[in-house]
């Protein structure tokens, strides 16, 4: 493995876990901040993807703009969704494994898209992410409906009411996991059609959508207001050298998310370009159980031992899809007999 390879797999693990760590931060600051983490997320991408376009003068896309339209759509729905969902009393450890869920979309969809058909032993694996999945969001279910009913004993509307948002913030990440799942196909599609171009898609979808965060920009100027008028706290890779700036500190939250997220999904790019797909399935498979454990412990939200049989069963069950188990060890066989 060269130093770049290394390099992108210790910022995949660094980037996409502390952008979590940052994102839950402002969750339980303000569970309504989806929007503007996700206009903010937008933004900056944008931005720098436009100011390294004018630096390269790559003006002239690779793949005309007019076959970016539907994967816009899809990505700007699918994001402003998977953030927006926290405001419908989704905690973030459920979050996350339903977001892991998404093999089980992408084989819906390549079942009724494309007439793909899977050995059994895909089916075997699809079957256990799905069984941990509702585990989980079973448990999750109950104790949303248990803290709701044992603080609204005087007012029974209040706790169905409680209970009734949380299922339509499961039905919006349902909805979001299988447009995701589409969104890779056509983005399969456009790649066959006019090659890999990673690096314009980024920019592409980060751009074009901005928008479309007209139509809730009350939401935003709302909780960006209340992002404003949070707790100040001083800077503390200044406060080292001496320097006491304070700001508020859910917009110190808010900026360290997107440069996290913006270094998670560069790494991801550079991982593709010089790993395997083995390497990557596996380092990503793994960097979403570090997150899921680090917020468990971190934050101490709360976690049964269902959530752990379902954890269990997701994080299983993904490993038997990717077939990194067999793959790893055809991969040592194929070393040793080099070797020898």
């Amino acid at each position: 493995m060269n130093i770049k390879a290394f390099s992108a797999i210790l910022c995949v693990f660094l980037g996409c876990c502390s952008n979590v760590v940052f994102l839950e931060y402002l969750v339980k600051e303000d569970p309504g901040s989806g929007n503007l983490v996700t206009f903010s997320q937008f933004l900056f991408i944008a931005v720098e993807g436009l100011v390294h376009t004018i630096m390269t003068r790559n003006l002239t896309p690779k793949i005309p703009l007019k076959n970016y339209s539907l994967l816009v759509l899809m990505f700007f729905v699918t994001s402003v969704a998977n953030n927006f969902a926290f405001d419908f009393n989704i905690p973030m450890p459920l979050h996350m494994i339903f977001r892991a869920g998404s093999l089980i979309a992408n084989m819906v969809m390549g079942i009724l898209i494309l007439n793909k058909k899977y050995v059994l032993s895909k089916y075997l694996s699809v079957l256990m992410i799905t069984a941990g999945i509702v585990l989980c969001t079973i448990i999750s279910g109950s104790d949303v409906q248990k803290t709701t009913v044992a603080t609204s004993t005087e007012n029974m509307n209040i706790a169905y009411s409680d209970f009734f948002i949380w299922v339509l913030g499961i039905g919006l990440l349902s909805i979001a996991l299988f447009i995701s799942a589409y969104m890779g196909i056509c983005q399969e599609t456009l790649y066959k059609r006019f090659g890999k171009h990673p690096e314009e898609a980024l920019f592409y979808t980060h751009l074009i959508p901005l928008p479309g965060f007209v139509f809730i920009y009350k939401n935003i100027k709302e909780h960006f207001n209340i992002a404003l008028s949070s707790q100040s706290i001083t800077l503390p890779m200044l406060s080292i050298i001496g320097l006491k700036i304070e700001i508020p500190q859910m917009i110190f939250y808010l900026i360290c998310n997107v440069i996290t997220q913006y270094l998670c999904i560069s790494s991801v790019y550079v991982l593709t370009t010089e790993c395997a797909s083995l390497t990557v399935t596996l380092v990503v498979t793994l960097r979403k159980f570090v997150s899921l454990l680090f917020s468990i412990l971190y934050f101490k939200n709360s976690f049964t031992i269902y959530h752990w049989i379902g954890t269990g069963l997701v994080f299983f069950g993904t490993i038997i899809f990717t077939e990194v188990l067999p793959r790893i060890t055809e991969h040592m066989q194929i070393r040793k007999h080099k070797q020898e």
